[in-house]
């Protein structure tokens, strides 16, 4: 981030409030290895992963072989993924930093990913331009995102009725439709595919699970945050997202169904 940055004051709002996501590294991690799968990760490659957080997709690509640097907004996760790293004493490059203005070189890596990461940063043109940059030709640029019309792409939705986001900031979730994908890699990539897939994290009640995010989720936090001294609006929201949760808890099993997107193709 630089004086200039337009988005500098919401990016440090972001970096505080996601340095809460720890916990949930624990759903995160099975879907890190179905995304370095669906990418093809392979030992010796070079590879980044962009919104990092706690590392869990870049030790999966470190333990297959690959040369790893991971970077997040978020200096705290960046702390747990070195700590991930050094527990299997594994040479990953992990540093605090922005999706929007990456700190490495023109054609650096063989393959750039991102879980749930970069959907954030505010210009998805800004992101995709510097992932691209720094990603050779050839070379394989992959992500998972949440698709809008499905449970966490609601949940943005409701999250941003009570608190719109500062304008010019694109909705993280059009990066979960393949349409928009397909637009915004247009004339930059080949070989697009796709692929969905289901994480599904446990929780007792739709009760217990919209405590936990309200802990752990970013926008959440902030939006509990700013209900503190309204009980009556915050209630009324409490409310709203239940009954959405409740559409995707599976009581049977004590798990939540989220299904999310993988979109995958290789820079021209």
């Amino acid at each position: 981030m630089t004086a200039q940055d337009p988005f500098a004051a919401f990016k440090a709002v972001q970096k505080e409030a996601w340095s809460l996501f720890t916990p949930m590294e624990v759903f995160t991690t099975p879907t890190a290895a179905r995304l370095v799968g669906f990418a093809g990760v392979a030992a010796g490659q070079r590879l980044l992963d962009v919104g990092c957080g706690t590392g869990v997709v870049a030790i999966t690509a470190a333990r297959r072989g690959a040369k790893v640097r991971g970077l997040d907004l978020s200096p705290v996760l960046i702390e747990r993924a070195r700590e991930h790293a050094q527990l299997l004493n594994l040479d990953v490059d992990f540093k605090d930093g922005d999706a929007e203005s990456l700190p490495y070189g023109d054609n650096e890596f063989d393959v750039v990913l991102s879980q749930f990461g970069h959907m954030f940063a505010p210009r998805p043109d800004v992101a995709i331009g510097e992932m691209l940059r720094v990603l050779k030709p050839g070379g394989t640029i992959a992500f998972s995102t949440w698709p809008p019309h499905l449970y966490v792409g609601r949940m943005f939705a409701l999250i941003g009725r009570h608190l719109p986001p500062p304008e010019g900031v694109a909705s993280p979730v059009l990066w979960g439709d393949p349409k928009i994908v397909a637009e915004r890699l247009a004339g930059k990539t080949k070989d697009l595919s796709f692929e969905m897939d289901m994480m599904t994290p446990s929780a007792l009640s739709p009760q217990h699970f919209r405590r936990t995010m309200e802990a752990t989720i970013g926008p959440l936090i902030k939006l509990v945050a700013q209900y503190k001294d309204e009980p009556d609006k915050l209630k009324s929201f409490r409310a709203e997202f239940e009954a959405l949760i409740s559409e995707y808890f599976d009581a049977g099993h004590n798990v939540m169904r989220q299904q999310f997107l993988m979109s995958k193709a290789r820079k021209v």
